[in-house]
């Protein structure tokens, strides 16, 4: 093993707790995260989906594996999560479960939106809590919350999908000048459209303008991000697109591309 799979086992093992892990993005910082030798605890609805990447991560990689079968979206997902888990180090934290609620904003009811702050806000912060101060008595670990390009500006339909993504991104950039004193790292990540586990409510009728990156690039530029800096872009052009919309374009212009781009992918 190098020395560099070993510094990094070392720093956020022996366990690595990935949330939204059943498929898509999730499934591939699993599969990242055993190749560099951490254990895995599997946390999705799907426990079908769950047991077959477990077995693949064990007949890979060698490494133990864990499941906890639970609709993040619960208040006292954390609780369970810390009492599933309170036998082992959970080194590092992946928060990549999320739901999308596509439409227009008074088409939905509010209790969609709420289960959206839920699983998007509540579940990440809990969980960033309680493992956290599991890492900070062991002054070492991890914690990457997956935030979106979309995060920069409001979008139409999307209007509290972007505002939890947000949230997201603040939370991580905080924590990670906060925490980084305790020997914990803090990333958000801000990938584009992407074969994520995001629970998305509504098929788009035309692509995303934004090209996407495969999940295996999302995830390796993460984990190179991850103790370097606190939030990362994947993506050479999504960086370009992200300096253009942020920096370039007044906010008003920003916000209303974003609206026309999501009225051409989902037409009334």
């Amino acid at each position: 093993m190098t020395q560099s799979i070993t510094s990094f086992r070392d720093r956020y093992g022996p366990w690595a707790l990935v949330a939204g892990a059943s498929k898509g993005l999730g499934a591939e910082f699993a599969a990242q995260l055993a190749a560099r030798g951490l254990n895995i605890v599997l946390v999705a609805r799907r426990a079908d989906a769950m047991a077959s990447l477990a077995a693949k991560l064990t007949a890979d990689h060698g490494v133990q594996t864990r499941r906890v079968p639970l609709d993040l979206a619960r208040a006292d997902a954390a609780s369970i999560i810390a009492a599933e888990t309170r036998d082992i180090e959970i080194g590092l934290l992946v928060y990549n479960a999320a739901l999308s609620i596509v439409g227009r904003f008074f088409d939905q009811p509010l209790e969609a939106h709420l289960k959206e702050i839920d699983t998007n806000c509540r579940a990440p912060l809990a969980l960033a809590y309680t493992l956290g101060q599991r890492m900070v008595a062991r002054q070492r670990g991890g914690i990457i919350l997956l935030s979106s390009l979309s995060a920069m500006q409001g979008a139409a339909l999307i209007a509290n999908y972007t505002a939890t993504k947000a949230y997201n991104l603040l939370l991580a950039e905080g924590l990670w000048d906060e925490l980084r004193e305790e020997g914990i790292d803090a990333l958000a990540v801000m990938p584009s459209s992407v074969d994520t586990s995001s629970d998305q409510t509504r098929a788009p009728s035309r692509p995303s303008p934004v090209a996407a990156l495969p999940p295996r690039a999302v995830v390796a530029e993460t984990l190179a991000a991850l103790g370097k800096q606190s939030s990362v872009i994947p993506g050479r052009t999504n960086r370009v697109a992200a300096f253009l919309m942020r920096r370039l374009l007044p906010r008003r212009v920003a916000i209303t591309l974003m609206g026309r781009t999501m009225r051409a992918m989902y037409p009334r």
